[in-house]
């Protein structure tokens, strides 16, 4: 299997995507980013049940897209619920609302009456070769969209993927990340639908391996709320009591810094340390092209039988299976360099946002 190098560090070039995600804290601070990126078209948000219900979903995404100045952006429901197996969602993780301890504004917009699995298919048919699929949650709604449009993964331009856990600790059972852990079946079938293609059509995963190494810290919070221009420095600190609310100047500081409180301390009570893992964010910028990262071909099988290794992720990286490779996957990528894209990114839509003559 081949290894490849991506250096793209500082690119801007116009993309258009896609996104399915199951928001969700990493997936908030993911959509916020794009929203920050001028050279991002969003075509559409469609979301999956996996840390919330698809309802509150859609809710949040509503919510974050009108505060980052994106109303526009049309937000659907297709699955209510993974193929085969319950829904298992992570209020302990995310919060019972999926946003930490932040209280979003009631959205003035709707769900979009069409189905997202029939938007995405008719969205790609009428673009082919346009359009960039961003995948942070269970692939559920992706999957039901590769059964009704078998040809998607060559009317998409490209597909990125936030899931899996390659010889690497999972983080919902020892060998299971959460993505493919709620709905296996789904990433079974889409991992199986890309399988011999040429080796620039297969879809990008970030897995747990290299998705944990960027490991936000208070710090971080601070240095956005600086470049967000907030008039007192934004501190969210271990020796703080657990709950308390941001009195940022700054309105999307606020609600970022009460989703991250609930985050850190979330990692904390699971002995990790006062620090949160922003997963999707990292996906965010490989599909933007703003992250420079190395990724190696493998054959991915993802295991829905065994009922202790339910979601559990192997790569075939030498080809021992005799199998096409169905994937690229992230072996390397820069926490330093993405959280400086982060901050500045980030700080300067929050700026914007309370100023938008500047």
């Amino acid at each position: 299997m081949s290894e490849g190098q991506v250096s793209v560090s500082g690119n801007r070039e116009a993309v258009s995507l896609l996104v399915d995600c199951d928001t969700g804290i990493d997936d908030a601070l993911a959509l916020a980013y794009l929203c920050s990126q001028p050279q991002v078209e969003l075509v559409a948000v469609s979301s999956t049940p996996g840390n919330v219900a698809a309802e509150q979903v859609a809710r949040n995404n509503l919510s974050l897209l009108e505060l980052c100045g994106r109303p526009d952006v049309p937000v659907a429901i297709g699955a209510r619920a993974p193929l085969r197996i319950p829904l298992v969602t992570t209020p302990e993780t995310h919060g019972p609302q999926g946003i930490g301890y932040a209280e979003l504004p009631e959205p003035r917009g709707k769900v979009d009456e069409v189905d997202a699995v029939e938007l995405w298919v008719e969205t790609v048919r009428s673009r082919p070769g346009e359009l960039t699929a961003m995948l942070t949650a269970p692939l559920t709604n992706f999957s039901l969209a590769l059964r009704a449009e078998p040809r998607l993964p060559e009317l998409l331009r490209g597909v990125v993927i936030m899931g899996g856990s390659y010889y690497y600790q999972g983080n919902t059972t020892p060998t299971a990340e959460w993505n493919t852990h709620v709905d296996p079946d789904a990433a079974a079938e889409v991992f199986t639908a890309f399988s011999g293609l040429p080796e620039d059509r297969l879809p990008v995963a970030c897995a747990l391996e290299t998705t944990e190494r960027i490991e936000l810290t208070p710090e971080h919070v601070a240095a956005f709320a600086a470049e967000a221009g907030c008039t007192e420095p934004e501190l969210v600190l271990p020796d703080q009591p657990e709950g308390r609310r941001s009195t940022a100047s700054n309105e999307l500081v606020r609600h970022v810094s009460d989703m991250l409180r609930f985050y850190f301390e979330f990692h904390r009570h699971y002995g990790q340390g006062y620090v949160a893992h922003i997963h999707d964010y990292f996906a965010a910028s490989v599909a933007t092209g703003t992250a420079r990262y190395r990724t190696r071909t493998a054959t991915v099988h993802v295991e829905t039988a065994a009922p202790k290794l339910i979601g559990t992720t192997v790569a075939d990286f030498r080809g021992l299976w005799g199998e096409p490779p169905n994937a690229r996957i992230v072996s390397e990528n820069h926490p330093q360099e993405a959280f400086v894209e982060l901050v500045r990114s980030l700080g300067g839509l929050a700026r914007r946002l309370e100023n938008p003559a500047v």
